[in-house]
């Protein structure tokens, strides 16, 4: 089962192409600093802009770099079903650990036809999946009955959750499989979530402070609660800054500034305003971070 802080990891990129030497050395400090996991070509990874070439190669490099020290999970999803199949099969192959799944964004598909997305991209392979609904990107939300469906899929194992509610780990903790693992996808509410049985968080703060969202997991597994909340303090800022603007663009401005990389970003993404590199700079020097 995932756990912890699990880095949806940018995609660096340098006069428009892929920079595999700031891909493996930003993942290699990330994974230095105790990370639990790594997400690789989700939307912080910029996926939508990625040819298919790029993201199977990302993939490809994220595993050889990691070596087994930490899981890879591989963006898969897409509004095309054939398209993730094709990914799912893929990342397979390859050997990530698992595939995140997103809700098929703009084609609006409903309930049916969502359980039927996921059950044909989990019969493709024997790949762990796991579901991921943000509905604020997507437009559609899987429904608890939905889960109830998939539940009987035995390789679809978790959710990350970016709906902003709650409420959700707790209620389908209620009648998913007791294996099922619960992952948030926003940084500002992992308190809440942990405290209603999640499990672990697919961060954005964690490219930019992997040490810190680490140690507020092991806090948190350790029961040293005061310690958790000093450290949720101290990220809060950071969680809010980077999505001042559009993701993942704080965060590679962010990361430049720490000397990972480049603050490139793929149209239709541009570069962040002045205050927000203001802010950003603050953010980071009461972190310590430059």
């Amino acid at each position: 089962m995932l756990k912890g802080s699990i880095p949806a990891i940018i995609t660096p990129f340098r006069k428009g192409e892929v920079d595999y030497d700031d891909f493996t050395r930003l993942l290699n400090w990330q994974i230095k600093n105790g990370i639990s996991g790594v997400t690789v070509c989700g939307t912080t990874g910029e996926s939508p802009t990625l040819s298919h070439e790029e993201h199977m190669s990302l993939v490809e490099h994220a595993i050889k770099i990691t070596k087994k020290r930490i899981p890879v999970i591989a963006g898969t999803g897409s509004n095309s079903t054939k398209e993730a199949i094709e990914f799912t099969k893929h990342a397979y192959k390859v050997g990530a650990n698992y595939g995140l799944v997103v809700t098929p964004y703009y084609n609006k598909p409903n309930q049916t036809g969502l359980v039927n997305h996921f059950k044909l991209i989990a019969k493709a392979t024997p790949l762990k999946q796991i579901i991921y609904n943000i509905p604020g990107r997507s437009i559609v939300d899987l429904s608890f009955d939905s889960f109830k469906e998939l539940n009987k899929v035995s390789n679809i194992v978790g959710i990350k959750d970016a709906s902003n509610d709650l409420s959700r780990p707790l209620l389908m903790r209620t009648f998913m499989k007791n294996s099922f693992n619960y992952l948030s996808g926003e940084d500002g509410t992992i308190a809440g979530f942990l405290a209603q049985g999640g499990h672990g968080c697919i961060s954005v703060a964690g490219n930019v402070a992997p040490k810190l969202t680490s140690e507020l997991h092991k806090s948190w597994k350790d029961g040293k609660l005061k310690i958790f909340d000093k450290i949720n303090l101290q990220l809060a800022p950071l969680s809010n800054v980077l999505f001042q603007e559009p993701n993942p663009t704080p965060t590679k401005y962010a990361l430049s500034q720490m000397g990972f990389c480049t603050e490139e970003v793929r149209a239709p993404l541009i570069e962040l305003s002045t205050q927000t590199k203001k802010d950003i700079k603050r953010v980071l020097k009461v972190l310590k971070l430059i």
